[in-house]
């Protein structure tokens, strides 16, 4: 008798020590997802880089990139986006030297230039909304290139007429083929240093 009681106290406190396990368990917070950290982090400790080392970037990390900006985000899937990589140091020079901004080509190993496409975009008032379109692949690029090691920065070329205007010239770009952009890139001579852009006050909530 002695015996059985012993068995069924062991018993109870077995399950006494199992249930609050669980319980415990059940309320610890859950664990934090390396992969959200790891895109949070990315995305916030991207910078501009403006001078970049020697180091070639090879075919398959272009490759990456480019697939990266393919995957944005787009109106209608219209996809606009056109993407000229330039490779050839005589033509990153001609660009650091007739653009006062983008005098970092000078040591950038590549660039891409992020164009839209006039044909593959929506009529009339939505005709810009390629704008939006294409700058979506370019952060996605941007990005890309940072997870990967790269530095890069974004140069601006529309609305600048003149801008445009050179640009396609020296692409040798279709009537339809607007450059939004000249983005530069290389591995990275110092690691960047980002900015805090956090602000409070530019946020609202359902009304301004």
């Amino acid at each position: 008798m002695k015996n059985s009681l012993y068995i069924i106290i062991l018993l109870a406190v077995a399950l006494l020590i199992v249930s609050y396990k669980l319980v415990s368990e059940s309320n610890e917070a859950p664990a934090p997802d390396s992969d959200l950290n790891n895109a949070i982090e990315n995305i916030m400790t991207r910078s501009s880089i403006r001078a970049y080392t020697s180091q070639n970037i090879s075919d398959g990390l272009m490759d990456t990139l480019l697939r990266a900006a393919m995957a944005a985000p787009t109106a209608g899937n219209k996809q606009p986006w056109r993407f000229v990589v330039i490779r050839d140091t005589t033509t990153l020079r001609y660009i650091a030297a007739n653009f006062g901004p983008m005098k970092m080509m000078n040591t950038a190993n590549a660039a891409v230039v992020v164009c839209g496409d006039m044909n593959d975009t929506f009529p009339g008032d939505g005709r810009d909304y390629w704008v939006q379109d294409a700058s979506a692949a370019t952060e996605n690029l941007l990005l890309a290139a940072h997870a990967s090691g790269l530095g890069a920065v974004w140069c601006g070329v529309y609305p600048m007429p003149e801008r445009v205007a050179a640009f396609s010239e020296l692409l040798k770009l279709p009537a339809d083929i607007i450059p939004l952009n000249c983005v530069a890139l290389g591995y990275p001579q110092e690691p960047g240093q980002p900015k805090d852009k956090w602000k409070p006050q530019n946020i609202h909530y359902e009304t301004w």
